[in-house]
């Protein structure tokens, strides 16, 4: 009797265990190793984007990627340093409004006390023509995805030796991943008001 029971126990038992598969070989293997694939999280694709991608439609998704990075790295250091209270000198108009005189975060482009329509026009015009003429690869010259130099810019980039190209990317690869991160948080904080270290007054 107690053999019965004790095989009915495993037997149940068996019915939770993990079911020993092999591994799935999916197009997402080919990504598995890319630029960005490390610790503490590897490959990471929670949404599924890559499902079923190729090399074409990963090279764009990292395209927004580093874009993306890139313009909230700016966009969080802008933050940081407004609300310090360092502001570019003189008039932003020919009223006579001073940079400083405007709030910071958010509420400098929609509030009470926000820039003006037409300024806010003049910003989008600005990012629009960077987006479509400046900001992209013109030349055809591009070593990589998001390489933007079209053979003007180097700052010493071809002294360097592969590894610490690679090396350099994946840094900002990541710090744009952070500054994702940090931008949407301040955004966060900016609406639900309080103060933060470093950062001061929402």
């Amino acid at each position: 009797m107690k053999l019965a029971v004790l095989a009915a126990l495993f037997g149940s038992a068996a019915a939770f265990a993990p079911a020993q598969t092999g591994k799935a070989t999916t197009a997402l293997n080919a990504f598995e190793s890319e630029l960005g694939a490390q610790a503490p999280l590897g490959f990471f694709d929670p949404l599924g984007l890559l499902d079923d991608a190729d090399q074409e439609r990963f090279d764009r998704l990292r395209y927004v990627e580093i874009k993306h990075g890139r313009i909230a790295q700016l966009a969080f250091l802008g933050n940081i340093i407004t609300r310090a209270g360092v502001h570019l000198p003189g008039n932003i108009d020919y009223a006579g409004n001073s940079f400083d005189s405007f709030p910071n975060g958010w509420a400098a482009i929609s509030g009470p006390d926000a820039i003006s329509g037409s300024g806010l026009g003049q910003i989008v015009a600005f990012v629009g023509f960077l987006e479509l003429f400046v900001m992209k690869d013109v030349t055809g010259e591009g070593e990589f995805v998001g390489d933007f130099r079209n053979g003007a810019l180097d700052f010493g980039w071809d002294k360097f030796d592969a590894e610490t190209k690679l090396s350099k990317r994946a840094i900002e690869l990541n710090n744009g991943r952070a500054a994702m991160m940090g931008i949407l948080g301040l955004m966060v904080h900016e609406q639900l008001g309080g103060s933060l270290p470093i950062v001061g007054e929402m």
